[in-house]
């Protein structure tokens, strides 16, 4: 089920190219060190002392330790994507992660406040990387596009290593005996970005993205964790966990199937503290449509909230995608989750 289509296999490809070609700071260092309060206050002549108690109620700033990047790529309005290695404290997994922020993170007047974050998740093994960090796909230019459109808020995106090799799927998951991907995805990538980022206390300002069996760790981690992450885009989803290394694990498969977290999520009260929002996207000439429909039928109730992105003659790649996401996926998120709050 996980196995690339020859499109996205082609899309995976020029991915590779992006970052061959780069661009000439690649290797580089690059900081992703924010604006101080003080120099918004100073600039603005004071702050907004409403909007400066909102935005410290809201927002954590980053709790170290700092990481240390270096310039992957730059998109076309001068910001970077950067690259670090996360050695995971609570999964044991080490592994790289690529980050952008957009450029209103380092507006002064947003100084105090901290930003949504969206996790990006690749199709395919997603290892050793993360197609999703080549500027070739413009997921970052398109954020930065629509954001100053007003379509979309100024996510910060995090774009870590699917898988721990190239030979298995773990569906995103802590398999027993194996590598602890679950742990990995919801608990040390988060961590690691509010070390060293301005971000949002509460899962209002926590999405995942992703395409094929990137869009199931995410539609999975949003399901199990609905104290944690709010939303997810899931493009061409897988729907049900797979991974040959389930096997003698029906138990620990089972809490990990979408499906049944999402009865079990659908079966309590509808609530802003426990609503879900699930955007499926697929295109006319792909198989994941119906199964997409399928998952809305069957289980939109109580706090799961779902959208379906009909892509015409869109198919099974990373490109049809964002293509879905400006048609209106990326809006119908943000409309949902905490903005940036300005104090000056």
């Amino acid at each position: 089920m996980k196995r690339l289509s020859k499109a996205l296999i082609a899309t995976v490809a020029l991915g590779s190219v992006a970052l061959v070609s780069g661009c000439s700071a690649e290797g580089e260092p690059v900081t992703f060190d924010g604006p101080s309060a003080s120099a918004a206050a100073g600039r603005s002549g004071g702050t907004d002392g409403t909007a400066a108690a909102e935005a410290a109620a809201k927002t954590l700033m980053p709790t170290g330790p700092k990481a240390e990047f270096t310039t992957q790529n730059t998109i076309d309005d001068g910001t970077r994507i950067g690259v670090t290695t996360l050695h995971g404290g609570k999964s044991g997994f080490t592994g790289k992660v690529w980050v952008w922020a957009p450029r209103q993170y380092f507006d002064p007047k947003y100084a105090n406040s901290g930003f949504p974050v969206l996790i990006a998740l690749p199709g395919g093994n997603g290892y050793p990387n993360n197609y999703w960090m080549g500027t070739d796909l413009k997921l970052q230019s398109s954020i930065s596009r629509w954001s100053k459109e007003g379509r979309s808020l100024p996510f910060i995106v995090v774009m870590p290593v699917l898988n721990p090799d190239d030979k298995y799927y773990y569906d995103g998951s802590d398999i027993p005996g194996q590598p602890k991907m679950g742990t990995w995805m919801t608990e040390d990538v988060p961590d690691f970005v509010r070390a060293n980022f301005r971000t949002f206390k509460s899962r209002d300002g926590w999405a995942f993205m992703g395409s094929s069996s990137g869009a199931f760790v995410g539609l999975k981690s949003v399901l199990k964790h609905p104290d944690r992450f709010k939303a997810v885009i899931a493009s061409g989803p897988d729907i049900v966990p797979d991974s040959p290394l389930w096997a003698g694990h029906a138990a620990e498969q089972a809490a990990n199937d979408p499906e049944k977290l999402a009865r079990a999520l659908g079966a309590k009260p509808s609530g802003k503290d426990t609503d879900v929002y699930l955007a499926f996207q697929a295109g006319t000439k792909e198989s994941a449509l119906r199964k997409a429909r399928a998952f809305i039928r069957d289980h939109t109730k109580g706090p799961v909230k779902t959208r379906l992105q009909v892509i015409q003659d869109g198919e099974h790649n990373a490109r049809t995608y964002v293509q879905g996401m400006e048609d209106g996926s990326i809006e119908w998120i943000s409309r949902h989750m905490q903005a940036p709050i300005p104090t000056s």
